[in-house]
């Protein structure tokens, strides 16, 4: 079973296929690499693809102390996969905390991101409720410790943004959460506690985000609430930013919608790698009212 070896020793398994330019996959916080099958099939026809599992979801190693879960780890993690591969640059893929990852690479490791595709991106972000999201999840965290991941797993699949999955195809949504209920509860504890209650909104980011000119995909569910304004926020400050929603759907676009996600992104990749996805031009940008 193929690892890769953080600077904190922390190992992370990873799998890969295919050849060509290379597509890492980050998951979200329900999720880990399995989650990515459908992509992982489809892009290695013409791509090197990756997918991990991050810190805290076996077989990756589970660290016991939460101080070693924050965002920092998890985007630098994201490259430690990459540098164990002797790969220098790569189109990142994120799903909700994936896409803060890759959105931080952006900010603080450019040079080794050809694209971002940041989908189900922002849960959490708001300003106003920052506090009340804190709190919920550290009483998430909690529960994890208390119940452990089958039971949570039984709450959080009922979960508003998750609905739409259970309505358009109650097969994957049966599967996904069994395989959540799989999950180490303490990873799930830590990561919940340190990285999804300790990020910096990314409303906090504002002038870091206007000056990152990553070529940028923003992908989001019509119905998944949370993450509608931060993806709106996202695209009007990224200066090379495309923005799509998907009708009826939630928060797992990329097996809710598998073939509109894999159609979109690559088409996304295919234009940057072609040079055409450029900044915004300025002429298109309305003016302010005086």
């Amino acid at each position: 079973m193929p690892y890769a070896t953080t600077k904190d020793h922390v190992r992370l398994h990873f799998e890969e296929a295919g050849s060509g330019t290379p597509i890492i996959f980050l998951h979200e916080f329900a999720a880990d690499h399995t989650n990515w099958e459908p992509q992982m099939r489809y892009f290695a026809r013409g791509h090197r693809c990756i997918a991990y599992s991050a810190r805290g979801y076996t077989p990756s190693d589970v660290p016991a102390s939460a101080d070693v879960y924050t965002y920092q780890h998890f985007y630098t993690d994201a490259l430690a996969v990459l540098d164990h591969l002797g790969i220098a640059k790569a189109h990142f893929v994120g799903l909700s905390m994936g896409s803060y990852s890759s959105l931080q690479i952006a900010l603080n490791a450019p040079e080794r991101a050809l694209s971002m595709t940041l989908a189900a991106v922002g849960s959490g972000s708001s300003l106003e409720h920052l506090d009340a999201f804190r709190a919920q999840c550290r009483a998430n965290a909690e529960q994890y410790e208390s119940i452990g991941a089958v039971e949570v797993a039984k709450v959080t699949r009922e979960a508003p943004s998750r609905i739409p999955f259970l309505v358009k195809d109650p097969r994957g949504h049966a599967d996904f959460y069994a395989a959540l209920a799989r999950h180490d509860a303490r990873g799930s504890a830590n990561t919940m506690r340190s990285f999804q209650g300790g990020r910096p909104s990314i409303y906090t980011m504002t002038d870091a985000i206007k000056r990152a000119a990553t070529p940028a995909l923003i992908l989001c569910g019509d119905e998944d609430d949370n993450c509608i304004a931060p993806s709106m926020f996202l695209k009007q400050h990224l200066p090379a930013a495309g923005l799509s929603f998907f009708p009826k759907s939630g928060h797992v676009l990329n097996l809710e919608e598998p073939a509109l996600f894999n159609e979109m992104v690559e088409r996304f990749i295919a234009l940057v790698e072609a040079g055409r996805w450029p900044v915004r031009d300025p002429r298109s940008l309305v003016a302010a009212p005086v």
